[in-house]
């Protein structure tokens, strides 16, 4: 059980290199029409007019750890995490990425059939982790006597970065035919913040302590929490309360040319949470006056343990971060990202070309899906290259009638599988390349009148809407009064 709980962790706090379920773009799936807002979900003489998933499962993890991949790897397999072995001294930066969204509920009508109108409420939990760390981080705390009179460190060795967010998010979605070929969309949220820790150091310094069995670690920096402690976190953070408030929005457009050729754009997820005055700030600095590591019991101390000794070291640099820490609201920004895709259909195969940007954090990826489509069945083969120099490949499998859908599958299904088998196997041999592991599924039910043309039916939604498109309203100010 605990290997599993170790993969379970890992899933969840070393997770995500951005990758969004490329696979369900184009799809016209519950998740395609929340995550690309001009996208439609009903089909007309098909589809019913209300869709949903029930609080059924709807969600994608993803996880990403480069760097130190065998102790990674070891830590997956036996549940032992071991940087005793590790290489200091040759400025590495090891980086971790984080990303889950998980739908807990979502629910979309079909509202007209006048320029094909779709309206829709959702709520997601989300999170996203991006950190940078240094080797010399991890070794200090295991054995800090590998620092005393190394003539081979960096300037700067413990120079980290990184930040953690969650929270979540209720969501409006709007989307309409401005004309047959071309729709607009958008998205409005209202963000409920859960947790956020992020932590820069901006220098670093390790010099000769007091005696030879000791070092004085210095650091300055700025550290931004919700929370001062882990243990400060409890099960009732993740109800939402709106103490820590926020707004996102999104938009985008799609097009359809005679041809086929399915052109696609948005901007997604603009958003920043207010973290609230009970949150903390904290701008470290003891250049001047570095810690003494380890800390002097005094001649009437009886010895620590090592286990006992690692921990007081811990705490000692933990408070070197927090201890000058006062109550402090700020802000904070959510991932946006840019996407654009490209797709035309040949038969019972669709490629589509795509490219995903974050906006105000590092990270993106380029994809190319070949979807190969038999009936109510579909199969797509992803490979991805993401702007951190990675490669992924996935795979994902779909069965869609008008009204269900179901499908699962995984952005790096390689390095999930080599994850899942060293957990199960325990398998410590050697490995190179990163670790990572993904994994998403999704099932969504249509429910109520069908949807159906007004030449095959006597009733249908918004038939004698009389009323124009809102995009038609507000781009109509750009028209000539003839």
């Amino acid at each position: 059980m605990r290997k599993y709980l170790i993969l379970f962790s890992f899933l969840f706090l070393f997770n995500q290199l951005k990758a969004q379920q490329y696979g369900l773009f184009n799809t016209k799936t519950l998740f395609d029409g929340f995550e690309n807002p001009a996208q439609k979900t009903f089909v007309l003489d098909s589809s019913r007019k209300y869709a949903s998933n029930f609080f059924l499962p709807y969600f994608g993890v993803n996880a990403i750890n480069k760097g130190n991949e065998d102790i990674m790897h070891k830590l997956i397999s036996s549940g032992k995490l071991s940087v005793k072995d590790i290489p200091i001294g040759t400025n590495k930066l090891n980086r971790v990425y984080q990303n889950s969204n998980i739908y807990l509920f979502n629910f979309k009508i079909f509202k007209s059939y006048k320029y094909h109108k779709e309206i829709g409420f959702s709520w997601q939990l989300r999170t996203d982790l991006h950190a940078k760390y240094t080797n010399e981080s991890l070794a200090v705390i295991d054995d800090y006597t590998r620092f005393i009179n190394n003539s081979n460190l960096t300037k700067n060795p413990f120079n980290n970065s990184g930040y953690g967010q969650s929270y979540h998010q209720f969501s409006l979605t709007y989307r309409e035919n401005y004309t047959k070929m071309l729709a607009f969309g958008v998205k409005i949220s209202l963000l409920s913040g859960i947790s956020f820790n992020s932590l820069k150091t901006d220098h670093s310094a390790i010099q000769p302590g007091p005696t030879t069995d000791k070092i004085a670690l210095s650091l300055k920096g700025t550290y931004k929490a919700s929370f001062l402690e882990a243990k400060d976190l409890e099960t009732n953070d993740l109800i939402p309360t709106f103490k820590n408030p926020g707004l996102a929005l999104s938009f985008g457009t799609t097009y359809t040319s005679k041809s086929g050729v399915f052109i696609m754009a948005n901007i997604k997820d603009l958003g920043v949470i207010r973290w609230s005055n009970s949150s903390y700030v904290s701008n470290f600095d003891n250049m001047l006056n570095p810690t003494i590591i380890p800390e002097d019991n005094g001649p009437n101390t009886p010895p620590r343990s090592p286990r006992d000794k690692d921990q007081r070291i811990r705490n000692q640099i933990t408070d070197i971060v927090k201890n000058d820490a006062v109550n402090k609201s700020f802000y904070t920004l959510t991932n946006a990202k840019a996407d654009f895709l490209i797709s035309k259909t040949y038969s019972f195969y669709t490629p589509s070309f795509m490219v995903s940007k974050n906006l105000f954090y590092n990270g993106g990826d380029a994809a190319l899906v070949n979807k190969f489509r038999y009936s109510d069945f579909s199969i797509s083969a992803i490979p991805i290259y993401n702007f951190n120099n990675l490669f992924l490949f996935g795979m994902q499998g779909m069965y869609q009638t008008p009204n269900f859908e179901f499908f699962l599958g995984s952005d790096n299904l390689l390095k999930t599988t080599r994850t899942a088998y060293a957990a199960i196997k325990t398998d410590t041999s050697p490995k190179s390349g990163y670790n990572g592991a993904s994994f998403y599924m999704g099932l969504g039910i249509k429910f109520g009148y069908t949807v159906e043309h007004p030449q095959n039916s006597s009733y249908i939604p918004g038939l004698d809407d009389q009323e124009t498109g809102f995009f038609k309203r507000i781009f109509s100010v750009f028209s000539k009064k003839r």
